[in-house]
Order: structure tokens, then C-alpha cells, then sequence
């Protein structure tokens, strides 16, 4: 076919380009549903009073436990009128206080409108702030569950397809919510889209890559994430409005649904399918866009036959998720992968959906978080290249907890070093996800591939959604939230560590070849062959060829 030719060129970038709305999607409940500074408004009584200037709010606003800012959820009953006196210093521990019965009053200079300040999402009612991320993320989940199979059975293409149309339109619709709960079944359904551009398109390239190239195409294809990170921040200080920005970030696919009708179907899916001659137009197609007009008259039905004749035997039979864990050498891979995705995850989105309580502008955190992207990803692509994937992934996961563990001992008045801390566990956790993704396509087999993907990236999700919920723990004890995401990545790093190395292996097709190759048993054909002749010591040539190609060391 020609290697990595222009047609992979031009299908890598083409199933690339959505990433820099990925990060937008991932990352866009801190700027829809960010939480301006606030406080009580006035009562009815006083609601005529001009009250500009920040001192007079004394008199009717008491000041929280730092004593620098007005409290976010309680006012007094009546105005204090004796607190505007100079260098006053009454105790007001006495004093009524009660909650913003008439609202509040939100501070329009950060942010022109969220989803908080429109629908008050503060106080008793703050938690339903996190819970739109927590009900996308479990959208993502869903989508991971149930397009992860739906493409196995009907193909990456005709999936990835459909989750550009569902993110254009569900995603644009959320614009419009007239209330909380019908934006919530949006960012659901907009969730599942986005779960299934994401697996599809790492199938889909992988599967149309080369192995010597997977390592590099891999890692660079994961910057436009990082580019994404950076277009998200500067769309959310330009726009301030999160009507306008739902609807910037997710119109774009509207575009990529148009153009993704010329992406070609995974052959190796399509072989495996029993849609040989289909499969066949395609590798003509691709050998033409690629210059290696030849390759048509030399590849024919039958040489294709030849060439995966043990594959299609292989995929005979219906496989199932259960199939994942069935047999010795997937349940290892599965259970490590499980274990990895979900840590990553969960620390991942710990660091990154909480960027308000650096003290910093939330839009200078945003570009800083995603700048660190580029070193860390620079840094994986080397460790993947000479050291392999199971050093890379078990030393970002390690990493990433000792940087989340130190930032516990850094105290909370040293805001840059803290910032600075953080932004290192956001670079390993990234470096561990571009690890994660590149790997986890090497690992399972093409019939099933897209399953395997689906089961780890719902674990993910389920990490991802666990994320906020521990950040509330930090009313227990402060550092708790970090002891409790640091110990998931050292836990995760210890699993990495039984995964088989891929680097330059070429792709399993089948669940036979994944046991052959990392179960660390010998396949069942050939104990028969050696207890059939046992008192036979030469092999012919041509069974030391079929081993060879089966990923075995024969001799």
C-alpha cells in the first residue's frame, strides 16, 4: 500500500482535527458553569438603595471566616448601620444573620453568564454545579458501553459518523435549555457523541497505520488535544458568555460530519466481517491515493484470503465483552488496562475540572494547564520510542503521584508553587493518557477491538465522574482529596507493570494471537503436534515459518 503514504496523511489529520474540540467538550464545564463571586442581594426594603461603593455591603453583608471577603450565603436581618464606622472592630457574632432569601447579586467581570448565575447553582444548591459534569461524564460512559460494541458490529466509519451529527446537534441544541434538567439530558447525549468520536478515531487510525509509525503518528495526532486546551481558553475569555460558547465549540461538527464521508472504512474490519470484496475496493482505493497504482492488479480476493486466512477462521465465531476476560492472556490485559485508565482518569480530571481554587484567572490556569501538555507529551513520545509502553505508562502513573502527593505538604498561602506542583501531576497524568490510548489499541485484537476499548474507556468515565465528587472530601480534612487520587495512580502504576510490551509489534487480529504472543503458554495446536511426535527432533521449514508469523520463538 505504499507505508505511510499520502492517504494516511491526509485520514490522520482529517480524524484528528475534531480533537481540538475534544478538550472543549472534556474541560467546558469551567467556563459554562463557573462560579462568579457572589453575595446575598438586598431585600425588597432596601433593594432601592444605591449601594456602590464594596464598604457600605458591611452594613448588610457579614464578612466570611477570612474576614477579607463578604459572605457568599448569608445577609443580616436588618443593616448594620454601626459597622461602616472607621476602624470599627464590633463583634458581630451576635448579630441575626439569615439565607439570600431575594438572590443574588453575582459579580458580571469574569464571567458575563453561567450556568450558575442563571440558575443559582450556589450555597445549598452548589453541588448541582458539579453534577453536570458527573451526568456527562456518565453520558461518556454510556456512549463508551454502547458504541464501543455498535462499532464492532457495524464499523468505526458508520459510527464516527453518526456521533459527529449527535454532538452538532445535541451539543448546539444545550445552547437553548430553558432550565437545568433539560440542559443536563443535552450534555448526557452530547457525552455519548463525544465518546464515540474518541474510540472510533483511534481505531480508525490505528488500524490504517503502520506499525513502525504508530509510536510517533500516535503521540503527535494527541497535540491537537493539547492545541484544543488553548483554543478552549481563549474562546472562553472572548466569548464570557456560555450560550455563545456551547454553541462556538460544538457547531465546527457540522463540518466534520460533512467530510467524514470520505474516510475509509477499517480493512482489516471489514475482512474479518466477511466483507472481503469491500475491503478489497477499499485497499484499491487507498493503493491509488497512495501512488502504488500496481498494488491493484497484484491484489486480488485471493491473496487477500491467503494473508488472513487465519484470522477469518478466528472470527467465526460471535464474540462478546466476555470474551475480554475469557481467557488467561486478555484478562491480564484487560484487568491492567481497567486499572490504568481509571486512575489516569480520575486524577486527571481531579487537577483539571477545579481550576477556580488556584487564586488565579481561571482563563490564564486554562492556557497554563495546556501549555505543560507539550513538554509532557514530547517526553512520552521519547519513553515510548526507546523505552517501550510498560516503562512509559508505569512511570507517568508513579509520577503523577508523587507530584500530587508533595503538593500536599506545600501550605495553602503559596499559591504559585502550589499552581506550579499542580501543573506537574497535569503534565504526567496527560503524558499518561497519550500512553494509555496508543497502547490499549495495541493490545487488543481487531475483532474485538472496539469492545476492549469501550470496557477501559467506561472505566475511565467512571473514574472521571468519581473525580468531583472527591473534591468534597476536602470539608473532612484539606488534603484528603489528593492522598485519595495520589493512592490510585501508585495503586495503577503497580498494574501497569504486568502488561506486555508492544512496542514495534505488529497488530493482533485475533484473540489467538494475543495468546499466543503474551499469554506466556504455548498454543493448543502445537501441544498436540508435540505429543504426536514426540521422538521427531527436526521441524521443517515451513512450520518454523508458521511460527514465526504467529509471534512465537520457536527454536
Amino acid at each position: 500500500m505504499g507505508g505511510f503514504g499520502r492517504y494516511q496523511w491526509l485520514h490522520v489529520t482529517l480524524i484528528s482535527l475534531p480533537g481540538l474540540l475534544m478538550a472543549s467538550q472534556n474541560l467546558l464545564n469551567n467556563f459554562v458553569s463557573g462560579t462568579p463571586s457572589h453575595h446575598c442581594s438586598l431585600s425588597a426594603n432596601h433593594s432601592l438603595l444605591k449601594v456602590e461603593e464594596k464598604d457600605v455591603w458591611k452594613a448588610f453583608i457579614p464578612l466570611d471566616s477570612s474576614g477579607t471577603r463578604l459572605d457568599r450565603c448569608s445577609r443580616y436581618v436588618t443593616p448594620q448601620w454601626h459597622l461602616l464606622a472607621a476602624n470599627s472592630s464590633a463583634n458581630t457574632s451576635h448579630l441575626h444573620t439569615e439565607s439570600c432569601l431575594d438572590g443574588w447579586t453575582f459579580d458580571r467581570s469574569e464571567f458575563l453568564a453561567t450556568t450558575v448565575s442563571e440558575w443559582e447553582l450556589v450555597c445549598s444548591l452548589r453541588p448541582l454545579k458539579q453534577m453536570i459534569q458527573t451526568i456527562y461524564m456518565g453520558g461518556v460512559l454510556s456512549g463508551a458501553i454502547i458504541y464501543g460494541g455498535l462499532s464492532d458490529r457495524f464499523g468505526r466509519r458508520t459510527v464516527l459518523i453518526w456521533s459527529y451529527l449527535q454532538l452538532g446537534i445535541l451539543g448546539c441544541s444545550s445552547a437553548l435549555s430553558p432550565s437545568y434538567s433539560i440542559y443536563c439530558v443535552f450534555r448526557f447525549l452530547s457525552g455519548m457523541a463525544v465518546s464515540g468520536v474518541i474510540l472510533n478515531s483511534v481505531s480508525l487510525k490505528v488500524e490504517w497505520i503502520p506499525t513502525k509509525t504508530r509510536t510517533l503518528v500516535g503521540t503527535l495526532t494527541s497535540f491537537f488535544f493539547t492545541f484544543g486546551q488553548l483554543i478552549l481558553a481563549g474562546l472562553a475569555y472572548w466569548l464570557r458568555d456560555w450560550r455563545k460558547l456551547q454553541v462556538v465549540v460544538c457547531a465546527p461538527h457540522f463540518l466534520f460530519f460533512a467530510y467524514s464521508w470520505w474516510y475509509s472504512e477499517s480493512a482489516r474490519w471489514m475482512v474479518l466481517k466477511r466483507k472481503s470484496e469491500k475491503a478489497l475496493k477499499t485497499l484499491h482505493r487507498v493503493a491509488r491515493i497512495n501512488g502504488k497504482k500496481e498494488v491493484v492488479d497484484k491484489l486480488t480476493l485471493e491473496v487477500l484470503h491467503s494473508h488472513m486466512s487465519k484470522e477469518m477462521e478466528s472470527s467465526q465465531t460471535m464474540l462478546t465483552a466476555y470474551d475480554l476476560v475469557r481467557t488467561p492472556g486478555m484478562r491480564r490485559i484487560s484487568m491492567c488496562l481497567i486499572a490504568a485508565w481509571f486512575s489516569t482518569s480520575f486524577a486527571y480530571y481531579g487537577l483539571a475540572m477545579d481550576l477556580q481554587k488556584f487564586g488565579l484567572s481561571i482563563y490564564m490556569i486554562q492556557i497554563i494547564f495546556g501549555a505543560v501538555d507539550f513538554p509532557a507529551k514530547l517526553l512520552a513520545l521519547g519513553m515510548l520510542s526507546y523505552l517501550g509502553r510498560r516503562v512509559t505508562q508505569a512511570s507517568c502513573l508513579i509520577m503523577s503521584a508523587l507530584v500530587i502527593f508533595a503538593n500536599i505538604f506545600v501550605p495553602a498561602d503559596m499559591q504559585t508553587v502550589r499552581t506550579t506542583v499542580a501543573c506537574l501531576g497535569k503534565a504526567f497524568t496527560s503524558a499518561s493518557f497519550t500512553t494509555v490510548y496508543l497502547y490499549t489499541g495495541e493490545l487488543y485484537p481487531t475483532i474485538i477491538r472496539q469492545t476492549g476499548m469501550g470496557l477501559v474507556s467506561t472505566m475511565a468515565r467512571v473514574g472521571s465522574m468519581a473525580a468531583p465528587a472527591v473534591l468534597i472530601l476536602d470539608e473532612v480534612f484539606p488534603s484528603l482529596p489528593s492522598v485519595v487520587y495520589g493512592g490510585a495512580a501508585v495503586v495503577a502504576s503497580g498494574f501497569a507493570c504486568f502488561l506486555p510490551e508492544t512496542l514495534n509489534v505488529p497488530l493482533p487480529d485475533t484473540i489467538q494471537d494475543v495468546e499466543e504472543r503474551w499469554s506466556g503458554r504455548s498454543p493448543a495446536y502445537l501441544k498436540k503436534k508435540a505429543a504426536s511426535s514426540e521422538d521427531e527432533q527436526v521441524v521443517s521449514f515451513k512450520e518454523v515459518k508458521e511460527l514465526e508469523g504467529s509471534g512465537l520463538n520457536a527454536l
